[in-house]
């Protein structure tokens, strides 16, 4: 019986460099029928044109504007052929045998609308970064990474439902998006996978966590740690997130905790440690769900 044709897409923006290393790694994985597309998001270098050439087998998407994570996914996703889609972040190195055990999962469990594998930090051999998600907290629209930081002894060895997929990789079947829809674009970046989740889970399907996985991930190289850009659509995002997917109720008491607490102690915090691009942007990110619409320039 041949295998089931899976598209691997992965966003590039000014990161042809780990591009390549994604490219480089898909070499080594352990399954023949793929299909790869790399969206390049009107990244301002042009590197990742002299890819093309490199990779004649990948499939390039230029995309005339930055449409954020979603937009840039959904746009493969209308060129994708593949029977199961492998969304993946161009900071992750999928190790040789990660296709296989989140395809058998589909098999094993159909009603699965979503699974994304272990990962590991690139940089920390051995310590885990994701081993699932624990449910976002009503009163702070936040939630925890099982087993982040431990070192991996096979304490997270069993398949799993989990609440929320890891957005650096995770395989969606074309079945799941033709019925819930392709990725919330409304976020731009950070929570749109969440979304995606919930509209799953509402249409009836579970989230997995597959151990026999394993990718390898840099962790926000294109982005950077510090960046205000985070601080703004992390922030934006999960009350965006909190208006969207909880009731009345939940979203007046996250809106109590918000004001009363994180507001008050971003602030102090950005202002002690001087970071005031930092504490402009959070306030931004807040007052956009409120009716201020205008986005910050990074």
């Amino acid at each position: 019986m041949q295998e089931p044709l899976v598209s691997i897409i992965s966003i590039n923006y000014n990161s042809a460099e780990q591009t390549r290393e994604l490219l480089e790694s898909l070499k080594s994985v352990n399954y023949n029928n793929l299909e790869i597309i790399i969206v390049d998001n009107a990244s301002a270098n042009r590197e990742v044109e002299l890819l093309v050439d490199e990779y004649p087998m990948v499939k390039f998407i230029m995309s005339s504007e930055n449409l954020g994570f979603a937009g840039g996914n959904n746009l493969a996703i209308e060129e994708a052929n593949g029977e199961y889609l492998f969304f993946v972040n161009n900071d992750a190195e999928l190790t040789p045998d990660c296709i296989p055990p989140l395809l058998q999962t589909f098999k094993d469990c159909p009603d699965a609308g979503a699974i994304s594998p272990k990962f590991h930090y690139h940089s920390k051999p051995g310590i885990i970064e994701y081993a699932g998600y624990s449910a976002i907290s009503p009163f702070t629209g936040r939630n925890t990474t099982i087993g982040a930081n431990e070192k991996d002894q096979g304490q997270y060895d069993e398949l799993s439902m989990t609440n929320y997929t890891h957005g650096g990789g995770m395989m969606v079947p074309m079945r799941v998006v033709d019925k819930v829809g392709p990725m919330p674009e409304d976020y731009f970046l950070y929570y749109e996978e969440f979304d995606w989740c919930e509209m799953m889970k509402r249409a009836g399907y579970k989230i997995y966590y597959q151990p026999k996985a394993l990718v390898r991930h840099k962790v926000s190289a294109s982005i950077g740690q510090d960046s205000t850009l985070k601080t703004y659509y992390l922030t934006r995002n999960r009350i965006l997130f909190m208006r969207r997917n909880k009731n009345i109720l939940s979203y007046f008491t996250f809106l109590t905790f918000l004001f009363c607490f994180t507001v008050p102690k971003n602030v102090l915090l950005f202002t002690v440690k001087k970071k005031y691009q930092h504490l402009s942007v959070f306030l931004k990110a807040v007052t956009w769900n409120f009716g201020f619409k205008k986005i910050p320039q990074f």
